[in-house]
């Protein structure tokens, strides 16, 4: 599980960027801080592996936090989610490599995809000496559906074209992983991986249904084109 830290100072906006985050299991929010200074404070002593991050906050602004963090070289992703939306705030941000740039309002889907991407992001490094070009592509979202060769450990590319297939003659319906998994004769943990690779290359999005009577399920949408 991921520890977030939320750095807001409106109270009811920090709710809301905390209720999003714990929709998705495989998050917890660690901490809430108000400003930029108190947040630097926090990661001196505690564990953090993605900052949700305001712009517009008092003593210290978020990119002036963010160039902070850089500074200090300390190891914690950050999604930047802010009503600054001014090029050379966007600029600044992409340049001090953020996992991605939300601007207010946005959906609880498009929050989880951020945290999808920060996932994919971080599974792409974890225990690999090096990384190969195609998943460099990937998380730059380079890659097309086109260019599926070389492609990163634990992804085949015969599996990939069928699930690609099965989601461009099912585009804009929403789909669970287990509806895709019986579709296609994969189990879902090998769906749940595939979409995840797709979700990082932004041609999949995807949010937690909490209305299913049981267990939250994931559903998917294919942005393929």
């Amino acid at each position: 599980m991921y520890d977030v830290l939320i750095v807001e100072d409106d109270p009811m906006v920090a709710v809301i960027n905390k209720q999003y985050v714990m929709n998705n299991s495989s998050f917890r929010v660690c901490g809430t801080c108000k400003d930029g200074l108190s947040a630097f404070e926090f990661l001196k002593n505690e564990h953090v592996d993605l900052i949700i991050l305001d712009q517009y906050m008092p003593r210290m602004t978020g990119l002036e936090f963010l160039q902070e963090i850089r500074k200090n070289k300390i190891p914690v992703q950050v999604i930047m989610v802010t009503a600054a939306n001014d090029s050379p705030s966007v600029e600044e941000a992409l340049r001090l490599g953020i996992v991605d740039y939300l601007v207010k309002p946005f959906s609880n889907a498009r929050f989880n995809q951020a945290l999808m991407s920060f996932i994919a992001r971080t599974e792409a490094f974890k225990d690999k000496a090096n990384v190969d070009q195609y998943t460099i592509d990937g998380l730059l979202a380079a890659a097309t559906t086109d260019s599926i060769s070389d492609l990163p450990k634990g992804i085949q590319k015969t599996t990939l074209e069928r699930i690609i297939r099965y989601l461009t003659d099912n585009e804009n319906k929403e789909l669970t992983g287990e509806e895709i998994s019986e579709a296609i004769g994969l189990s879902t943990v090998t769906v749940r991986r595939y979409m995840n690779y797709l979700i990082a290359r932004h041609e999949v999005t995807s949010h937690m249904n909490y209305e299913t009577g049981g267990r939250p399920k994931m559903i998917y949408r294919s942005i393929i084109r």
